[in-house]
């Protein structure tokens, strides 16, 4: 069996996205696989190249495919402790910022055949009571499946399906219709059902509430990470969502915040607006350049001399005039460079080019920063510096030259660098602990699914073996009845085997040759006598037609007797006397005597002719 990575599987899930406009891309390639496979081993197919010409063959096959990969396992109160918690906690604190008659806009999606969306239909009617709910409150409900959505608009569901609602809950919001339990028809109309694909359709928006229970478990990283950017977008400031047990969101900090992550309830994370970012970014750079000018102007050059960080002053004619012990180390110094053009020196341009940046420092006046500017060793090493470029300003407010640190952030660039690369191996333990937590849970729901097939098989199969009993002891019935019919046929046979044999000795010890023909004039019986007088066999005549009988007998000059006859009109006459030629090419005169054969109802069934050679008296007296 080939794998996912075969190209003839992609080249199948483009056909899928082609054909049915259903993008199966961003779906999980194990539990992609394993679904695709199983609906094949249905099928007894053994390749997916095979499946895909089957796909082409058979268009209906889709649905049955579809049905097959989205494992529509829900119900009502699934992970009751979970819905406890939101009732008691989180609807509460939802309607208390929904005061007054605001409505409330949740969304359950992935809802499968509704038993989801009932559910919270129910929660909010105990909040709200039925009026205020039918009035504030929409309850959107959406899943890709067709067929699950029909089931949910019906709203009737079994009574093993009920099980989990509370009795009251039951009997409040249900009606027994026949053997399924309706939801309350008032009620259902604030629950919306359509379809919708969480990664290809605009989310639905202004949400309170958001319930999305183990469908992302199904998406990869990168289509999981498309769909909560989508959830955040659809939620207002105080929305909440929850999610299935499966679903962690560990690696969505920015996005979401748990509220309580044992039952997977989170809460929307505010973004900060342009705007007020860049205020921020305004008032610290501010408040940095008149920090530093006071620094500068308290420590002078003793402070510059004494500095850690490397520094050096570069007056407003591009002189190099002051380098402290730590920048003349660090690039390599002698006193006699002060004093020199700053053009000079190959300081000015390694490790990058300082006169470029002084020159926007004079242009704007503020400091300018440089980070993780390279700097190549003698040894071959690699050093990072931070260079802040800031301008010296006198009382009147004139430059006057330009001071420029050099911070050595080697430490800090390589700490950044284990952090990110931490933060990358704690991500993707993260991402996989969660993949793996999605996979159980998605063997668990396959499982669940499997065992109620097969319990549904089991069923099926007991029904069937009661049905078999019944048809072999129908069957058992209808032996005997035939064995008794048998023997009665066999009674029969008998008897009209000794009527035939009765009838066959009957007709040959008549010295004549009797023919019976049937209401089609077709010959029925044709004795020896009739052999003998006109040369053709019974088996030659049988079944034909009496009047194209190619015989001695003028066949023609009995037509209408016969058909007379056969009329029923009152004979005076039923008897004929024709010249004839027999076997032998004698001419002879034959009498023909013609009877109606009846049946045993009366019913005309054709006409008996016995033809007999008249001896004429010439020959009589010779």
């Amino acid at each position: 069996m080939t794998t996912s990575n075969d190209p003839i599987f992609e080249a199948l899930l483009d056909h899928l996205r082609r054909t049915r406009g259903f993008d199966f891309s961003g779906y999980k390639r194990s539990s992609l696989t394993r679904r695709v496979l199983k609906r094949m081993q249905e099928l007894d197919i053994d390749s997916f190249e095979n499946y895909l010409d089957y796909l082409e063959v058979y268009p209906d096959e889709f649905t049955y495919l579809f049905n097959t990969i989205l494992i529509n396992v829900t119900g009502f109160f699934r992970d009751p402790a979970a819905w406890e918690y939101l009732d008691r906690n989180i609807i509460p604190k939802l309607l208390e910022h929904k005061t007054g008659n605001k409505p409330i806009r949740i969304w359950s999606a992935g809802c499968a055949s509704g038993e989801e969306a009932y559910t919270l239909a129910m929660l909010m009617v105990e909040h709200l009571g039925a009026e205020q709910f039918r009035q504030r409150v929409k309850i959107y409900a959406t899943d890709v499946d067709e067929e699950a959505l029909v089931q949910a608009r019906h709203a009737s569901y079994t009574e093993k399906s009920l099980q989990p609602v509370p009795e009251e809950l039951r009997e409040k919001y249900f009606d027994l219709v026949g053997s399924h339990y309706v939801f309350r028809t008032d009620l259902r109309r604030s629950v919306i059902f359509g379809r919708h694909d969480l990664v290809q359709d605009a989310p639905i928006s202004r949400l309170d509430l958001l319930v999305c229970r183990n469908a992302l478990m199904y998406f990869n990283a990168e289509i999981q990470t498309r769909i909560l950017t989508r959830f955040h977008f659809a939620l207002t400031e105080q929305g909440y969502l929850f999610l299935g047990k499966a679903e962690m969101l560990l690696t969505h900090a920015d996005l979401f915040v748990p509220v309580s992550l044992r039952h997977r309830i989170f809460h929307k994370v505010a973004k900060v607006s342009l705007r007020d970012r860049l205020l921020v970014l305004a008032q610290n750079e501010e408040q940095g350049v008149d920090m530093h000018v006071t620094r500068m102007t308290r420590l002078r050059e003793a402070a510059l001399e004494t500095s850690s960080l490397a520094q050096i002053i570069v007056s407003a004619d591009g002189t190099l005039r002051l380098a402290n012990h730590a920048a003349r180390l660090l690039f390599d110094l002698a006193p006699g460079d002060l004093g020199r053009p700053l053009q000079d020196l190959p300081l000015s341009y390694r490790p990058l080019e300082l006169r470029s940046q002084i020159d926007r420092v004079y242009s704007d006046r503020r400091p300018v920063m440089a980070e993780d500017v390279q700097r190549s060793l003698p040894n071959g090493g690699i050093q990072y510096l931070d260079v802040q470029f800031t301008p010296l300003q006198d009382h009147d407010r004139d430059v006057i030259g330009c001071s420029i640190t050099f911070q050595d952030v080697s430490p800090v660039h390589q700490l950044q660098q284990d952090l990110q690369q931490s933060n990358q191996e704690l991500e993707t333990a993260n991402e996989e602990l969660q993949s793996s937590n999605e996979e159980l849970e998605t063997t668990n729901e396959e499982l669940q699914s499997t065992n109620e097939e097969l319990e549904t098989t089991n069923e099926e199969l007991q029904a069937t073996n009661e049905e078999l009993e019944t048809i072999n002891e129908e069957l058992q019935s209808t032996n005997e009845e035939l064995e008794a019919t048998n023997e009665e046929m066999r009674q029969r046979t008998d008897e009209l085997n000794n009527a035939n044999a009765f009838l066959e000795s009957i007709l040959a010890g008549l010295r004549a040759g009797v023919v019976v023909i049937d209401n089609r004039f077709d010959v029925l019986t044709w004795n020896i006598w009739a052999e003998d007088l006109w040369g053709l066999r019974a088996d030659e005549v049988q079944g034909r037609s009496f009047f194209n009988l190619d015989i001695g007998l003028p066949v023609d000059q009995l037509r209408s007797p016969i058909r007379n006859c056969l009329a029923g009109e009152s004979l005076t006459q039923t008897e004929i006397l024709l010249d004839a030629t027999n076997r032998r090419g004698r001419t002879i005169q034959c009498r023909v005597t013609y009877n109606l054969l009846v049946g045993s109802n009366q019913e005309r069934r054709g006409v008996i002719l016995l033809m007999e050679e008249v001896q004429s008296q010439k020959n009589v007296r010779s």
